[in-house]
């Protein structure tokens, strides 16, 4: 009877200790962009290191594909995504209140933990098409990209600083992914894709039957676009040494870009955001062997090109670990 009592206790124990950890466990969903795209493994890089400590945080952390910043952004606003990678151009147009959000006004909920690699808005073109430059855009089948992604905005923004409207050109509103088969079906004439390099997209599209080449975005309209629109900043595609295929006789193409920003709400827990931070932060080296794209990374530069505040449990880490001091202040609320 008494082996019997103990054996009972025991059970409700284990069954009180099981409840309690699972009590304790946080879910939390980063959303990402396109599977090829360097937004998707970034997510899942992030959460592997979280999913590491998970016996020390207690959060389990997924990622998700989604259509890309625009979608991040409201879904984190929303409550569906706990956080979203998206790029700086649309954090800052969120916070202000512009573009997408011009109806609903500046986004105050939104928040910034830290940015990530750059991202060059690229533009390829088929070789018979005989396009060479943004100015001969007119008259093409140009994919700008799909609602609701960043690079549609920066099509329209690069397209513009060049006095180039839509009616100038046949435009499409295809998903990225789709782009390179376009190009290559001859369906299309050249697409925009703002992404880091090297990108799997992009390589599709370089050595397929068509021959394609990856055009320069320069001169006085880039001038122009960066004085009017100050989140974007020239930028360099490494053509030969990522794209060997493409047709372009230069080793580099100039253009110009934005950077990959991981977003949050102001609702999202302190701990959860710090734990993301920390871990990131902590783990720098490897973090950067990753992705090629994240290379050119520094502690210092991943806390350029934001906008919103930036949350409480990042702005934690930061105190701790010194590196408040490359936040701007107006980002310390």
């Amino acid at each position: 009877m008494r082996k019997g009592k103990i054996l009972l206790l025991a059970m409700l124990f284990l069954v009180s200790v099981v409840s309690l950890s699972y009590g304790k466990r946080i879910f939390v969903t980063i959303g990402t962009g396109g599977v090829t795209g360097v937004y998707y493994p970034t997510g899942g890089a992030i959460s592997k290191m979280v999913n590491k400590k998970y016996k020390e945080y207690g959060i389990k952390a997924t990622v998700e594909s989604t259509g890309g910043s625009v979608y991040n952004i409201n879904a984190v606003l929303s409550g569906d995504l706990d956080f979203g990678i998206c790029q700086s151009d649309r954090q800052y147009e969120a916070w202000h209140g512009l573009a997408e959000w011009k109806d609903k006004g500046p986004q105050k909920n939104l928040r910034s933990v830290f940015s990530i690699h750059p991202e060059s808005i690229t533009l390829i073109a088929s070789v018979d098409s005989g396009i060479k430059s943004v100015a001969d855009l007119k008259g093409k089948r140009v994919n700008l990209g799909n609602p609701g992604s960043g690079q549609l905005q920066n099509s329209k923004d690069v397209l513009a600083a060049f006095g180039i409207s839509l009616k100038d050109i046949h435009p499409e509103y295809v998903k990225a992914v789709e782009a390179p088969g376009l190009l290559q079906d001859g369906r299309i004439d050249a697409f925009f894709y703002t992404v880091g390099h090297p990108n799997g997209n992009i390589k599709e599209a370089t050595s397929g039957r068509i021959k394609v080449r990856i055009i320069p975005i320069t001169g006085p309209a880039v001038d122009k676009l960066l004085k009017k629109h100050p989140y974007y900043a020239k930028a360099q595609i490494l053509v030969k040494k990522f794209y060997p295929m493409a047709a372009n006789k230069q080793d580099a193409v100039s253009t110009v870009g934005v950077k990959a920003t991981l977003v949050t709400s102001a609702k999202e827990p302190a701990n959860v955001v710090y734990a993301i931070t920390k871990e990131v932060f902590d783990n720098f080296e490897a973090f950067k062997k990753l992705h090629p794209a994240y290379a050119v990374l520094t502690k210092q530069n991943m806390l350029q090109g934001l906008t919103a505040p930036i949350h409480p449990g990042a702005l934690k880490y930061y105190k701790e670990s010194g590196l408040i001091k490359y936040i701007p202040k107006s980002l310390i609320k």
